[in-house]
Formats: structure tokens, sequence, C-alpha cells
């Protein structure tokens, strides 16, 4: 990637520049942050305590239930609980605003702060009013990144923020830091996402920074505003990275300040000899103009690439489109040799930042934001008090004046709850993803569109041509912004650490509390309802996002999506596991063993790609799921998923066994509860299928805590925490 450079081997900063050779892993600024928020005194095996937490309304239902039934009597920490996902309250209606009422209800109960519909999105709120340097937050979102303000954000599934709020830790391997150097500073027309797409472009199909944490430093930074800083910062999870942090400098104190929490900042600097694992150098002025193709934010080009051969590239696209089971045309957009668009969006906490808009603003003028071919520009501001300052400045009067549409915070564009295209439409968004179905199209109903990431000032330069794709080239005018926290302090709950007296948890009727679910027995046989050869398996396609919404506070409800994008057929495969006898299906092979338990499971080459979002496992795990079986797998936070659900997290310990899974065969594990209790990095398996089809197997579970093992062992998080306050009566 042109102004990018990756080193793989150990770094450390001399002279202000990185140098190869070992550096002191402990004078980096992660590992200062981590040292002081872990509790298990070995910087190697860390069990961290968070600062804060922030979950929005697909996930706080269930994390607050899950807690809940494992004895929580109050948040020990801020909290917040935002509504920016469900906000609409259109898909499922009254549903999602009980969930809101259950969300109220919980601040006051437990204490914690409750952001009501359209006030702000997460992040944005959580970067407003939370994140501060040093700090560690922790979110139920993948996007959960607050580095530039010096913080370490982690997303996680939603069992983790379970574990805080009832005295665990999040326990994890001291990660790998990765060095990332910025120099130069940004040309006219280039913004984040530009800066973000070609980023994410160099080092996620390598997998350079899996489940490391970055470091930004460098003379670079001084040339960033504050936002342009936070747009790169949220969208380092598309690397597959653990975290990230950054140094701060009076930029980070000045924002902090007006912000009305300047208290909030330290000076976080790399000093001399700090030691990395691996470095990744961008030049900024090197970065030009981007685009993420269809269907993943590393489908990365330069737009001017792009455009010299659109046909072809778009052609790939759908060639890969395809491979994923999504049909959509997308050649069709060139024209003329030039490239039309069908709508624009600009939103969430990667694209609905102050600067993004204004600048959009800028570029558009008075030109009209719409086309003959019925092109549509949708602008979301991350807050209301963002919102607030663009009426203000006169942005969002220009905005409206060209024909756009300026809506409220929300979440829904980048998850494909809001903006939907129409088939064959093709929308370019600055947002966090473009996975397939990602903006709401049901490609298993014959309805298909597609996703291109751009930064808003290209995406403001399309609008200006009348959807022909086009990059931005032109300077903009920096807008003084000043925080309004007015909307905040008419709406916002906050009961931060000040439970109140007598309150009670207002539940609707979709609200229902998790099913018990079985402890791992002595030895298992796991049939499989679904096998995914793809190379890698996204979260959304294990649970679908958008219309699945309204039901993420009933687990039942919600287990009939699993995989329905994907593997349609699974959900009736599941059940039919379930309602079958161990010793039966074991029979068929010839083998007797009365006392075996019988779960399904599934197979996929990579799964967990993408969000934090726990139903990915959760759902396997009401409808009788027991393991996941994988080459490997694509996040932590998955893995962690599977864990807290009392899911095994099985690999192969040869990939090349693969090539005999299939739906209906059949796993079959003695010992398997031995296994885990002993820690056994090697579990002997026997792979059954029809006409006698028998032959032996290595899985493995890599490394897990005694405590990870406890809670595989007792069948999920909720029976752990059962039987430690049943062992404490």
């Amino acid at each position: 990637m042109i102004g990018i450079k990756l080193t793989d081997s150990p770094v450390r900063l001399e002279k202000g520049c990185l140098v190869p050779g070992d550096g002191d892993r402990n004078k980096t600024i992660a590992a200062g942050i981590l040292s002081a928020h872990n509790t298990s005194g070995n910087d190697s095996a860390l069990k961290i305590r968070f600062d804060g937490m922030a979950s929005h309304d697909i996930t706080f239902v269930g994390i607050i239930q899950t807690a809940r039934a494992s004895g929580m009597e109050r948040f020990p920490m801020p909290y917040v609980l935002t509504c920016c996902h469900n906000s609409l309250c259109a898909v499922g209606g009254t549903i999602n605003a009980d969930d809101h009422a259950f969300g109220l209800s919980a601040a006051k109960k437990y204490g914690g702060i409750f952001v009501p519909p359209h006030a702000a999105v997460i992040h944005q709120f959580m970067r407003e009013k939370m994140a501060g340097c040093g700090k560690m937050l922790l979110g139920s979102d993948s996007h959960t990144r607050y580095g530039a303000l010096g913080s370490l954000g982690v997303g996680e599934g939603g069992p983790e923020l379970a574990k805080q709020l009832v005295g665990m830790t999040y326990d994890i391997d001291a990660p790998g830091i990765v060095a990332v150097r910025l120099t130069g500073s940004p040309r006219p027309g280039v913004g984040p996402q530009d800066v973000a797409i070609a980023l994410v472009g160099a080092v996620f199909a390598n997998g350079f920074v899996k489940n490391k944490i970055l470091e930004f430093s460098g003379p670079g930074i001084a040339s960033l505003p504050m936002d342009f800083r936070l747009g790169i910062d949220v969208m380092t999870t598309e690397t597959t990275c653990l975290s990230s942090v950054w140094e701060t400098d009076e930029t980070v104190r000045e924002w902090l300040a007006i912000h009305g929490r300047e208290n909030e900042y330290s000076r976080l600097t790399v000093p001399e000899g700090a030691g990395y694992c691996s470095a990744v150098e961008i030049d900024l002025s090197a970065i030009e103009p981007m685009i993420a193709l269809p269907f993943h934010p590393s489908n990365a080009y330069t737009i001017s690439e792009f455009l010299s051969a659109p046909g072809d590239l778009l052609r790939q696209a759908e060639l890969k489109g395809e491979e994923l089971g999504v049909k959509c045309r997308l050649t069709d957009k060139v024209r003329d040799g030039r490239v039309y668009v069908d709508q624009g969006i600009i939103a969430g906490c990667a694209g609905g930042l102050y600067d993004n808009i204004c600048a959009a603003a800028d570029i558009i003028g008075s030109a009209p934001a719409a086309g003959a071919n019925g092109f549509a520009l949708n602008v979301y501001p991350a807050s209301m008090p963002v919102y607030s300052q663009l009426m203000k400045n006169g942005a969002a009067v220009s905005l409206l004046s060209s024909g756009a549409v300026m809506k409220t915070a929300f979440c829904g564009p980048c998850f494909g709850a809001g903006d939907v295209p129409s088939n064959g439409g093709l929308s370019i968004r600055h947002s966090t993803r473009n996975f397939p179905s990602r903006e709401g199209a049901k490609p298993g109903e014959g309805q298909s569109a597609a996703v291109a990431l751009m930064d808003a000032r290209s995406i403001a330069a399309t609008a200006a041509a009348g959807g022909v794709l086009t990059a931005a080239c032109s300077e903009v005018t920096p807008r003084p912004y000043f925080f309004d926290g007015s909307a905040y302090a008419a709406r916002v709950c906050d009961r931060a650490g000040n439970p109140e007296e007598g309150a009670e948890l207002v539940f609707g009727p979709n609200i229902t509390d998790w099913p018990v679910l079985p402890e791992l027995p002595e030895n298992i046989v796991l049939k499989f309802a679904s096998v995914i050869f793809d190379p890698v398996t996204t979260t959304d396609e294990l649970i679908p996002s958008g219309e699945t919404s309204s039901f993420r506070s009933n687990p039942l409800r919600l287990a009939e999506f699993a995989l329905s994008r994907k593997d349609p057929a699974y959900v009736g495969r599941a059940k039919a596991v379930a309602a079958m006898n161990a010793a039966d299906v074991l029979g068929e092979y010839g083998i007797s063993d009365d006392g075996c338990g019988l779960a399904s499971a599934v197979f996929a080459r990579k799964p967990g790609d993408g969000s934090a979002r726990e139903q990915a496992a959760s759902c396997q795990r009401v409808l009788g799921g027991g393991a996941n079986v994988a080459v490997e797998y694509a996040t932590k936070r998955y893995r962690s998923n599977l864990i807290n659900w009392g899911m095994l997290p099985l690999r192969l310990t040869d990939p090349a066994d693969a090539a005999d899974f299939a739906v209906g065969r059949c796993v079959y594990i003695r010992g398997i509860r031995e296994a885990v209790i002993n820690g056994a990095r090697e579990i002997p398996a026997l792979l059954l299928g029809e006409n006698g089809f028998r032959r032996e197997i290595t899985l493995t579970v890599d490394g897990i805590t005694d405590e990870e093992k406890d809670i595989i062992l007792a069948g999920s998080l909720i029976g752990y925490y059962r039987k430690r306050l049943k062992g404490a009566n």
C-alpha cells in the first residue's frame, strides 16, 4: 500500500526514529496503562479491571440480565447505556422501546448512566464524557476505541462486561504492541477514512496486527486535528487489533478542556528505548483519497486507481460477492467511463464527527447534493452537541439547502437498520463496515445491494458531482467547535455510583431470562449442523444484524435467525439434533456410551470476524450447540464469547482434516470434561460419518485460564456464578 511500510520484526525508538532491534516493552504507553489496571501481579498474564464500560440497546439488556442472574446488586463502575442502535423503534415497534425503558430502570436501580434515543451514538458519548488519558474502557461493541484520547478501549462480547459487573476480571496474556509511526501531513481532500482504509488494506489479510495493540506516535500526529485522529482510531477495529492508543499533546488537552474535562488530560509520550514487536510506518503525505470496495474494508484502492479500471474492479467485487452468497450487479454502475452511485451516507462513530460534516458542507457548497439518477445524501451527526454546533455555524443549513437530509445520531447505517438501498443499489458510506448484507439487504430473498467505504470529503465531492463517484481534492476551512452539553443535561439520566433507592426494573413482554444451559458432560458427541468452508465467516453471517435487532432481549426468538443468511437450514438441523438421544446417535456407528452428552456444532475455517456481539455464540448455545470447530478464530472476542456461553472453542491441529467435515457428520470425544479440567492441549477424537466413515483426528483448546475452564465446565458464565453463589451459601 502506497505510503505504508510494514516491519515484521522487533523495533525500538531511538533518537526519534524506529530502528531494528529489541527495546524495552515496558516503556511503551500501552504497557504502562495495562500494568496500572492489572490485578494479577504478573505482567505476562493480565487480569484487568476497567475504569468504565459502555453498551448500546442491542446488548445492554442481555448483559444486565446475565449479571443479574449471577448475583449483581449494583454497577461497580460507571456504566453507560446508550440507545443508538434500536433508536428508531421502527422494526419490532414497542419491543425496542421496552428495551429502552428497561435500560432507564436499570440505570436507576443499579447506578448507571442512561443515554436516550437520538442523543448520541455510543462511542461519541464516551469520547465526550468518559474517555481520558491513561484510562481503560470496555464496551460491548467492537468499535470501542478511544486511543486518540489516551484511553485503551476494548470491544468485547457482553459476557466480558457481565464479568466486570460481578467482580471478575478481563483475563488475557500480555498482547504484542505494534508501533504505528506517523510522519508528514495529509494532502488536500484526504480525510481520516482514507488513512484508515489504507491501513486496513495493508494489514488485515496478512494478520499483521491481529489481537495486538497499536501505539500511534510520531511527528505526523501534530498535523492532525482531534476529529481526524478519532476517525482513524475507531477504524483500527477493522485491522483485527485488540486496541489502540496514541501519544497525547496540546490538541488533546484543548479538546478535553472544550468538553469541560481538562482534568482528564495527561501527557503520554513514547520515551527513548521503547520496544515493539513490529511496526507500521505511515507517510500521511503519500495517502490519497481511498475507496474500500464491497465486501470488506480491506478491499482497498486509491480512488484514482479504481476509476482507471472501474469495470474490472467492480466485476472482481461481483465475483467475491457470489462466493459469499450475494449476487449484486455492480458493473452496470459504469456508464460512459464514469461510476454512478445511488446513495451517500455520512454517519456514526467514524463518519458523523464534526469536522467531517463541516468539510462535506464546504465541499458541496451551493451545488445540489443530488443527481438525476436519484442519488441522495444522508448525514447523521454523532451526537446532539455536534448537531447543535453544526446548526449554529451554518453547516447544517448549508447541507439542507443542497438537498442533503440531516438525521439524528443513529448507528443504523453501519449495521443495516437505516437507509437500506434499493435492490442492486451501490451506497458510498463514511461508516465502519461494508460486509455482505451490512447495508440491510436480504440476498436470500433475492434483494441485494452493496456498500463501498469512502471518506466524507470524497462522498461530498461525489454528491456535488450529482452522484458521479469523485475524489475530493480541495482544501477546507476548519471551523471552531464549542461543546454545548445542555441536551445531555436535559435528557441523560446520570445515576453513576448513586442507585435510586427502591427503583425496580421495568420489563416488557419480549424481555426474557436466559434458559438453563447444561454443564459439560464427561464425554460428548458433536453432530454438525453447519459446515462453512469460506476463508472467513463474519459475526453478521453467524447472526445477522438489522431486522433481528428487535429480538436481542429474547434469546429463543433471536436464535431463530442464527446463520439465516449463510446457512438457512442451520436452525432446523440444530433443533433436530437437540431432539436426538446421544446413545442413539452413537449406536448408528456401533459405539456404546450411555453416559455421553450430545450437542450440535458448527465448523468454520475462520469464524468471528467483525462485531463483538455475543449473540453469534449465544444463539448457537440456546439451540443446543456445544462447540465450534475451526482452523483458527478470527478474533479473540468471538472465541471469548464461545467460552462465556459454555461452548468448546475447538481447533484442528491439522488444517487438512477440514476436508472431511460435512453436515451430519459427528465428532466423538471421550473424556472431554477431564481434558478441559487438565488443560489438555491435544484432544483425541473420532470423526464419524456415513457408510462406515471413521477416522481419528486431534483437536485442541488453546490455552484457557482456570476461570475459563470453570465457565466451560459449568455450561455458561451464568452457571459458573450460580455454582459459586451456591458454594458461598
